[in-house]
This record gives structure tokens, sequence and C-alpha cells, in this order.
């Protein structure tokens, strides 16, 4: 099975100050191809500075990171931003969206940086992952047009447009209500079950349960790493919401 993620004994030093902060202590993780992770911590533990290291938005003080067997711990700023553009699509917790923007040209947006010619029709490839993403109807749309759930949506077909080997989740449904945070896990899930690898960091225990596997981060190590028993299904939790919502709609006009 080919390694999408390979850490050997990564780790990063921050100083605030004086003060030594080590907030990676020497991680190592290996992420397979179709695998859908949930990285989850408290906060300080290290998970947001994995998932920079990861996503290839942060250099480590030391230890190697191999992503799709290509060591890139001593990238130069360049290689970085080249192989961020090829292998990697980001989904924020705020969107990241352009404001009087459509939605067809946001997630147009990092086609714009190809440097080397692989896209031949961007407006199409862009138009092609807001149909994987539901919002076939909603490309002219800016983002204060959409709801927050759609907003989100243009966000992972923003992050889907450059065919990445690896999608990285910040916390996606930090600013999402539950049922809409249900409804983006549904996709998500959609998504990994095609085989797109996926790794979220989240502080939701219930929402890590859509992953397949949860790593837990505590002080700048891994405390555990298990594959997720009894996993939730999306799609059901949102049929069965739904269902609570209506009953709830019929129960008031009565």
């Amino acid at each position: 099975m080919k390694k999408v993620i390979e850490t050997i004994q990564l780790t990063k030093t921050f100083f605030l100050g004086d003060v030594k902060v080590h907030a990676l202590r020497g991680i190592n993780l290996t992420i397979y191809e179709g695998e859908f992770v949930a990285i989850m911590g408290s906060s300080g533990s290290g998970k947001s500075t994995l998932m920079n290291l990861l996503g290839c938005l942060d250099q480590p003080t030391s230890g190697e990171y191999y992503l799709n067997g290509v060591i890139t711990s001593k990238m130069t700023k360049n290689e970085y931003a080249n192989i961020r553009n090829q292998n990697i699509g980001f989904v924020f917790q705020g969107f990241n969206l352009l404001p009087r923007t459509s939605a067809l040209e946001n997630v147009e947006l990092p086609l714009l940086y190809d440097r080397h010619g692989r896209v031949k029709n961007p407006i199409q490839q862009a138009k092609d992952a807001l149909k994987k993403v539901g919002l076939a109807d909603r490309m002219d749309h800016e983002p204060n047009q959409l709801s927050g759930g759609q907003q989100q949506r243009v966000a992972i077909a923003r992050a889907l447009v450059n065919s990445p080997s690896l999608i990285l989740a910040d916390e996606p449904t930090g600013n999402l209500d539950s049922v809409t945070s249900v409804d983006v896990f549904s996709l998500f899930q959609e998504l990994n079950d095609n085989g797109i690898t996926i790794v979220i960091v989240t502080h939701e225990r219930e929402f890590a349960k859509y992953a397949r596997r949860i790593v837990e981060v505590k002080d700048g190590l891994i405390l555990d790493d298990y594959e997720v028993k009894n996993r939730l299904n999306a799609k059901e939790d949102m049929a069965r919401l739904k269902h609570d919502e209506s009953v709830v709609v019929v129960e008031e006009k009565s």
C-alpha cells in the first residue's frame, strides 16, 4: 500500500522570548493512500503544528517528512510552494474565500498558480470540482449569498480542484452548527469512499468518529493511534437529524 505521509522523529521547537517551547517532540506517523485520519488533541497539544508541517506550511526543526515518497524536510520556499500546489488540498475553519468573487472563481484560484501547464481547461476543472460537492447550481453565487455549509463546500471544491493526493482540513466545522457539520462530514466520507486521502484536525470526538482512524496528540507526542470502531455514518445521521427537525416543525404547527 502506498505511503502518502511518513514522518520520522519529527520535531518542532519555538522560542517565545527566551522560553524554548517544544511543540513536537519526535512524531513517527505513517498514513496510507485512501485513509481518513482524524488528529485529536487539546489546545497546546501540538496537533496544529503537526498539521502545518504535514501541509508543508512550515519546516521541522529536525526529523524527516516524506510526502508521496519525496523528502520535504529541507526544501526551499519555492519547492514547498510547488509541492503544496501539486499534492495538497487545504480546508480551513474560516473558509478563506474571496468576497465579491463567485464560487467558480474561488475554486479556480489555485489553478492560476499552475507553473507546469498541467491544467488545460481551468474553468471546466473548477466546474467539475463544484459538481463533486453538490454545488453545480451555485457556481455564480458569491460567498455572502451562500450558507456556511455551502461556503465550506466551495472551500472543499477548491481543495479538490488540483486533484491532490491529500486533503488536509484544520477544524473544518469549527464555524458551523452541528447539523451543517454533519453534512460536511458526509461529503468528506463520500470523497474518502472514492479513494481520496483525508486528514483532519478536530477537538470534537464525535466528529472524529466519522474518520476511519484517530491519532491522539499530547505534549508534542502521539499518545494513541487506533482504528475507529463503530464508525459513524454521516449520511445516516443527516437523515435522522432532518427527520427530527421535520417532526419538531409539525409539532409546532399543530
